[in-house]
């Protein structure tokens, strides 16, 4: 008895109705009754993370600059150690050189976007429309001066 109710409540938890004789206990698929797991995309580095130097600047640039691909979308990700000299308008870009000289030249680069801070970690996305494998480093660059902060190899 002991053994039938064990086997009733476990296929109440299923949801199976118990019954007897010719309507006794069917073999249930699990599939059924399980909810597909959900998929989790996790970031992957596709780069070791490289750090920054300094172009000319009284005040370092710091931290690493690494390239991630999540959830199919490519970034620039500079990690929370990051600091750099402060100017106006300044720029995260992508150049084509393995050094970036102080002045770059407009056929050299690609502006990802504006820096949006002077320090810590910061992630850029890279428009589907640009091959990274096209440039060397990524730089943080003053448009209004044509200066380059500092650099780090990709």
């Amino acid at each position: 008895m002991k053994r039938f109710m064990l086997a009733a409540i476990s296929a109440t938890t299923l949801g199976i109705t118990v019954a007897s004789g010719a309507n006794a206990l069917k073999p249930v698929e699990f599939s059924a009754l399980t909810n597909p797991v959900a998929t989790v995309n996790v970031a992957q580095a596709t780069s070791t993370p490289q750090p920054f130097v300094t172009v000319e600047q009284e005040k370092a640039t710091t931290g690493t600059a690494s390239v991630v691909t999540e959830n199919g979308q490519t970034y620039i990700v500079f990690d929370d150690a990051f600091d750099t000299a402060r100017g106006p308008d300044v720029q995260v870009v992508l150049h084509t050189d393995a050094t970036v000289p102080v002045s770059i030249d407009e056929a050299d680069y690609v502006t990802l976007e504006t820096l949006q801070s002077f320090e810590g970690e910061q992630r850029y996305l890279i428009p589907a429309n640009i091959d990274v494998n096209d440039y060397q480093t990524v730089a943080i660059w003053c448009r209004e001066f044509n200066v380059t902060f500092g650099y780090a190899p990709l």
